[in-house]
């Protein structure tokens, strides 16, 4: 059996096809639309010997990994940002790009994604859309409280601003031009809010928390839209080979290269998944109000760095507590979280 693998660099429009042997000989090599069909013909030809098919992880990588996985093929998802480059080479292009993943493949390097269940994978999009909205929504309160502190040297909660008219606004001594920008804002802050509560809606109709994940929510700070967020995030717990990995994948770690107890330089604090560091950093904002060891936490940390340090400690220490909830279906247990005293 003569055992062919193959790498496609994909693009927005079209994909780099290379079909290479054990010797690393190239048996195809072709520039295709990005039509599932087109690729599948080229594929076919050498369908019974490819051992694999390797597609990078870049924006649109849904339709043609799982077009792929349906006809049967062998599917690696390349991690994009930890892929190394091949320095052997003095010129580069996406033909190039193609054979050494095709090559790595072979040799068994090849640093892999996760390729996320088709089926669950647009409740967990639905979920991200939400979280993007919820940025964009405190974005706008931001800015309304900015201008009010601005023009009035007076502060307004969140709470409040919900409550806000024109009328209001005019009373507050803001002018007209200024209250026009903040009813830009409020407007953005309204309609975002509708928008939210329509997805979470949906989301707890498309999908419910499993057994191993219900106990996420006896985290003080995750509700159910947020521990639906992480099981999502997470996919399964048991892909993680240790609590540090998990640290490390929702980007609670800091990026750094020590050697010899000295810190050397930076590496990529940007891999990861950020999604699921964005409800970390969320749960730990809210575990504050709620959990008295959580909020002392935060405030010796508070006292030794500052508030976005503080916050990142906290969201390390809940996702370290929340894989070993996930992998051992127990129960929040704030005393090995924070200590017993």
């Amino acid at each position: 059996m003569n055992t062919l693998y193959a790498g496609i660099d994909l693009h927005s429009n079209n994909s780099v096809l290379v079909i290479s042997n054990e010797k690393d000989v190239v048996l195809y090599e072709k520039r295709l639309k990005n039509d599932l069909d087109g690729i599948l013909a080229a594929l076919a030809p050498y369908r019974d010997d490819v051992a694999g098919v390797v597609v990078e992880s870049t924006f649109n990588w849904y339709w043609l990994v799982d077009g792929l996985q349906a006809a049967g093929y062998t599917m690696h998802l390349a991690s994009t940002v930890s892929i190394p480059q091949y320095s052997g080479l003095k010129y580069g292009d996406d033909m190039s790009d193609a054979r050494w993943l095709a090559r790595m493949l072979r040799l068994g390097i090849l640093p892999e994604a996760y390729i996320y269940p088709a089926e669950t994978r647009p409740v967990r999009d639905l979920l991200r859309k939400r979280s993007s909205l919820v940025r964009q929504r405190t974005a706008g309160i931001l800015s309304i409280q900015n201008l009010f502190s601005r023009n009035t040297s007076r502060s307004i909660s969140a709470d409040k601003i919900g409550q806000l008219t024109p009328e209001l606004m005019a009373e507050a001594g803001l002018s007209e031009d200024v209250v026009l920008a903040a009813n830009a804002s409020l407007a953005l802050v309204q309609c975002a809010t509708t928008q939210i509560k329509a997805l979470e809606k949906v989301a707890r109709q498309r999908v419910a928390l499993t057994n191993e994940f219900k106990n996420l929510t006896t985290v003080d700070g995750i509700g159910l839209i947020l521990g639906l967020t992480i099981m999502l995030e997470t996919g399964d717990i048991n892909r993680f080979r240790s609590v540090g990995n998990y640290a490390s994948y929702a980007r609670c770690v800091d990026g750094k290269r020590v050697s010899n107890g000295k810190k050397k330089g930076k590496t990529n604090t940007k891999n990861g998944n950020a999604y699921l560091s964005w409800a970390f950093s969320e749960a730990a904002q809210h575990a504050t109000r709620y959990n008295d060891k959580a909020a002392r936490f935060y405030q010796r940390k508070m006292a030794k760095k500052h508030m976005m340090v503080a916050r990142r400690a906290l969201a390390h220490k809940l996702a370290r507590a929340c894989f070993y909830i996930l992998r051992d279906g127990v129960p929040f247990d704030e005393d090995k979280t924070f200590g017993n005293k």
